[in-house]
């Protein structure tokens, strides 16, 4: 069996639409939600706004050119201290990539990215039932139990 290459952790910015919307495809996969990530995605303008912005990192794994993971993050700056906390809102590995490295990989990508912007923590949400998430988190970072809450905005 042969080794299997390193992937390459790259922050995507605003000339990388193209990149991102492999990005979303392979969310939609992993989380089994097509429609969601690819069914009615921004136009190109939008996503370059929003790629070539500071409040919202897009990292991609690639591996042999391919887009085998991704992470999508958003830094939100506190008022209460000169100080700012990065929210992982996605994070996906396709699965015939899992177990080798890639979230965690990812994960320490973001770190850099958020400690040379000076935030003081990183966090996440896992669904109860995603063990494997779970589990990443918990090597990673202090388990909190906490309620989440959406309110429907009319």
């Amino acid at each position: 069996m042969a080794p299997v290459s390193t992937p390459f952790i790259r922050q995507l910015g605003a000339d990388d639409v193209g990149h991102f919307r492999k990005l979303l495809d392979l969310f939609g996969d992993v989380f089994e939600d097509r429609d969601t990530y690819s069914g009615a995605q921004p136009d190109d303008a939008y996503l370059k706004r929003l790629l070539g912005g500071n409040a919202f990192v897009a990292l991609a794994a690639m591996r042999d050119g391919a887009t085998v993971g991704g992470l999508a993050a958003y830094e939100l700056m506190k008022f209460e201290q000169a100080r700012s906390e990065f929210y992982i809102y996605d994070l996906a590995v396709a699965a015939e990539h899992r177990r080798q490295g890639i979230a965690t990989a990812l994960i320490a990508k973001l770190k850099d990215i958020a400690q040379s912007r000076g935030a003081y923590v990183i966090y996440v949400q896992a669904d109860l039932v995603d063990d494997p998430a779970i589990a990443l988190y918990t090597k990673l970072g202090i388990r909190e139990d906490v309620l989440h809450f959406d309110i429907p905005v009319p």
